[in-house]
């Protein structure tokens, strides 16, 4: 198990070169679309940005056993709205890479006896369920530490120097949401690691 976590992590790094040159083909693509004296290129991108997506979903074979291994992890956590958002997205995500694989078969021509429309459907809602509930995972943290932080004494009286330097700000905003935006920010900035939560694998 932790020989096939350690190789798709490394697949991952590799996935994201294949990610940022099949973009770069379609938008290049997108660029050259109207311009008939690039058409012959316009082919070509396109072939490489077939090969790209082919390349990059041959990298997620493995995700799935990767994701299963995090909700096993998750499932531990004491915090009971963490446990259930991570542990429920990793096995949405596991589910979103057995359906992408399945797809990859199919592309290739592994699998055949296959209704491609319900198994590109399935893929898309299992990936939108495990956003959503890695965003109302963000959403719980950063509201933790806005809690946090309110009970902190220093902070407390920053946040009254802030509403007593700028009292031009109640003209055109209510003070109470000048205070939470200060304290989001401040959140935020304390912990960047929760504003700059890295994003799933894209589709």
């Amino acid at each position: 198990m932790d020989a096939v976590v350690k190789f798709t992590n490394q697949s991952q790094g590799r996935d994201r070169m294949f990610r940022a040159t099949q973009y770069a083909c379609a938008l290049s693509i997108y660029l050259l679309r109207n311009n008939p004296e690039k058409k012959d290129l316009v082919a070509k991108l396109k072939g490489l940005e077939a090969s790209m997506s082919a390349g990059r979903k041959l990298f997620r074979l493995g995700n799935t056993v990767n994701s299963i291994e995090a909700a096993q992890r998750t499932v531990r956590l004491s915090d009971r709205v963490l446990r259930l958002c991570l542990t429920a997205a990793n096995f949405s995500r596991a589910f979103y890479f057995i359906c992408d694989n399945v797809l990859w078969a199919r592309n290739v021509g592994l699998i055949r006896e296959i209704d491609k429309e319900r198994w590109s459907l399935n893929s898309s809602r299992f990936y939108f369920l495990s956003l959503v509930l890695n965003l109302t995972r963000d959403v719980y943290a950063i509201g933790q530490l806005m809690v946090q932080r309110l009970r902190d004494k220093h902070f407390r009286q920053k946040l009254d120097r802030h509403l007593q330097e700028n009292p031009e700000v109640a003209d055109v905003v209510v003070p109470q949401l000048d205070a939470f935006l200060f304290l989001l920010l401040d959140s935020l900035r304390s912990h960047p690691e929760v504003g700059c939560r890295h994003a799933q694998e894209p589709v």
